[in-house]
């Protein structure tokens, strides 16, 4: 009787997948989100720039001289002064107040929560000049050392990278630089961008202009070494308020996970992070998007996570296993949660 030879095992995943323009032509989702993030990074870019020139240009300040507030290139009153030059009565002040101070400041606010509420915090990460800069940051450290932080317990691979000691210099030049930058425009915010800039080149800094400057420039310098994932998360208050009012809505946009499919996660890699669980290496804000909602407090909806649980699935075939969730299907993956936990 002949002996029975046993199955080739099946053979291994690869360990890269590029993802080319025949792929992105064969996957319209994959060329939606390659899409999307190149929109995301056009728009930070452009709000920072914005963020940098708004000052000079007058489209938002407080001048600290005049004690005035400048918006969309003019002088924004609220009635006060006619009232205290007699001009105006006490109610016609009131009224001032109420409906060019209070209310136009409270219509903000609610908008901004009210998007926070449906999306998250959208705003972080495709707005925000500061985490921009986070990005950026992390890119330069992990050429630098293979690390997106400096309190990484190890090195995250990705791609054929190789760490290269020459990045550090920029890596530690571009934290001072930007530290700088923060300092100058967050004067130019309560101060005439002209004169602050004008007595800065001339050597002329008052000192207290002098001391906001170096005290600004070494707070914003160590934070941005130490501190810019943990002030993102933790300290940013612009960011906890839209943490808060996402958390309050079940419906609201999140990145769900298929559990059924958890076990294709050990072999999940792209080029860009060959280590495996591609979603937790390209995480800026150094999350696991496949925790639960409540363990995504600080998720800024980058979809980056998304991009690459996509393109590593493409080259198997199959379809990705996080994708971002709203309204019932929001909540479905809420309950699907709750009795994960519970099984």
């Amino acid at each position: 009787m002949p002996a029975l030879t046993p199955p080739p095992p099946p053979p291994a995943p690869p360990t890269t997948f590029p993802l080319g323009a025949a792929a992105l032509a064969q996957n319209p989702d994959a060329a939606r989100l390659q899409r999307l993030q190149r929109l995301r990074r056009a728009a930070q870019v452009g709000f920072f720039i914005l963020f940098l020139v708004a000052p000079a240009l007058n489209l938002l300040r407080f001048d600290l001289h005049d004690t005035q507030l400048w918006l969309l290139g003019r002088p924004w009153h609220l009635g006060i002064d006619a009232f205290l030059r007699h001009q105006a009565s006490a109610t016609d002040a009131a009224l001032g107040i109420v409906l060019r101070g209070i209310l136009p400041a409270l219509a903000l606010v609610v908008a901004f929560l009210a998007i926070a509420y449906k999306f998250g915090r959208l705003y972080c990460g495709w707005l925000c000049p500061h985490f921009s800069l986070v990005e950026t940051l992390n890119d330069l450290l992990h050429r630098a050392c293979g690390k997106f932080s400096l309190w990484d317990a190890a090195p995250t691979p990705r791609g054929d990278r190789t760490p290269q000691r020459r990045w550090w210099p920029l890596f530690f030049i571009s934290c001072l630089a930007f530290g700088f930058t923060w300092a100058i425009t967050l004067l130019s915010y309560l101060l005439p961008p002209a004169e602050v800039w004008g007595n800065l080149l001339a050597g002329t800094s008052t000192p207290n202009q002098a001391r906001f400057l170096v005290i600004g420039t070494a707070v914003f310098t160590a934070e941005f070494l130490f501190a810019r994932h943990l002030f993102c998360r933790f300290g940013c208050a612009v960011g906890l308020f839209q943490s808060l009012a996402w958390m309050a809505n079940p419906r609201g946009l999140v990145v769900a996970f298929d559990r059924s499919r958890a076990r294709d996660c050990r072999d999940c890699a792209t080029p860009q992070s060959p280590a495996g669980a591609a979603c937790d290496q390209v995480c800026p804000m150094r999350l696991k998007p496949r925790n639960i909602k409540r363990l995504m407090f600080s998720c800024v909806q980058c979809g980056q996570c998304l991009t690459a649980c996509d393109s590593s699935n493409t080259a198997r075939d199959q379809a990705p296993s996080l994708e971002w969730h709203i309204g019932l299907d929001a909540v479905r993956e809420t309950l699907k949660q709750r009795q994960h936990d519970k099984g």
